[in-house]
């Protein structure tokens, strides 16, 4: 009996370590099991990636003014069905000549589910990216950071980078507007992509976040870049090469 007790606490020990491990990969934004994964590049230069995550919703003609009354280049992880909802929208972003990423149909959490269903998810998401006229390079984002294997051998397979970020100023809590631009501007360092959440009604403080990183970042001699030209200037990849 006693045996048997030691031998079943020894077996949840381990399924509890294999269970964290798989956790802690799960959301790790520098390491995944297969492919290329970057949340920033090796880069001297003084430039950076913004990139929005969700949507397009009602919300993106007001991004969109913001990016060209600036100048700016960003990059739109998009999800498969806003698109849909909102076609329009995923075309005037194709049209104002911003890059366009994968971030799903359905925004679900890409673990623990088949390969059958990470195709569908971002097929279906690159045919809508298709239909808004865009016709750049797509890279993908997990929506949460969220992957394990079946996602990150899809991606693999398919040539595809996964694209996570360093700076995430306005993910956590409730943070004002200062707080995230002061997040941003203290954390930043050439090489960094930057997330944000504008596309919700309840995202006003990151929406009015937009032009005042952009502001003091370009003031501080930085310049913006699109992710796929971003990944161009990484040199520890050049160098490797």
């Amino acid at each position: 009996m006693r045996k048997w007790v030691i031998g079943t606490s020894v077996g949840l020990a381990v399924l509890l370590v294999v269970a964290f491990a798989a956790y802690t990969l799960s959301k790790s934004r520098t390491f995944q099991l297969a492919g290329e994964i970057v949340n920033r590049v090796d880069t001297t230069e003084k430039v950076v990636a913004l990139t929005f995550d969700d949507g397009p919703t009602e919300w993106t003609p007001e991004i969109l003014k913001m990016l060209a009354v600036a100048g700016v280049p960003a990059t739109f992880f998009l999800t498969g069905a806003d698109l849909d909802l909102h076609p329009d929208q995923g075309a005037e972003i194709a049209r104002a000549g911003h890059e366009i990423g994968n971030h799903t149909y359905t925004h679900r959490r890409m673990m623990l589910i088949s390969a059958d269903t990470v195709a569908d998810e971002i097929e279906r998401t690159d045919a809508a990216i298709a239909r808004t006229g865009y016709r750049g390079p797509v890279t993908f984002r997990p929506p949460y950071g969220k992957k394990l294997w079946a996602l990150p051998h899809y991606l693999a397979e398919h040539g595809r980078t996964t694209v996570t970020w360093d700076l995430e100023p306005d993910s956590a809590g409730a943070p004002t507007t200062d707080q995230i631009v002061k997040d941003t501007v203290e954390s930043v360092r050439p090489g960094s992509i930057i997330l944000l959440h504008v596309m919700l009604e309840s995202r006003s403080a990151s929406r009015a976040a937009v032009p005042q990183i952009i502001a003091r970042l370009q003031s501080d001699g930085y310049r913006f870049v699109t992710v796929s030209k971003l990944l161009t200037l990484d040199e520890s990849h050049s160098h490797a090469t």
